[in-house]
């Protein structure tokens, strides 16, 4: 169910998640810093999921903030300019250890409940 407000809530979290992305890409520019986003993200999304309830909120972070300062498309230009063997490497990163903080992030986020 849309809710009236949620293109607003969506707008304002991917602000916010764009700003802190861009925050952390002038840190950890490359291929480091889009890893440390996306596992971060994971973590971050699986905590929200175990321990948000309210649908705003769950906008607001999730849909919002957390969607823009995760990202994919730059994870692809990157992989792909890597090439064949580091390019791999770099897949394997970013799912192994993004599953692996979705995973631990749900489980940190249930033993706060």
């Amino acid at each position: 169910m849309t809710h009236r407000l949620d293109p607003f809530l969506v707008a304002a979290g991917g602000f916010i998640g764009a700003m802190l992305r861009y925050g952390v890409d002038a840190a950890v520019p490359g291929v480091g810093g889009t890893l440390a986003v996306n596992v971060l993200g994971s973590f971050a999304l699986g905590a929200l999921l175990a321990v948000v309830r309210t649908h705003r909120v769950r906008i607001f972070l999730g849909t919002g903030l957390l969607s823009s300062f995760t990202t994919y498309s730059t994870f692809a230009v990157q992989t792909t300019a890597l090439g064949p063997t580091w390019g791999l490497a770099n897949v394997g990163a970013n799912y192994a250890l993004g599953f692996a903080a979705a995973l631990l992030g749900l489980a940190v986020g249930r033993s706060l409940q």
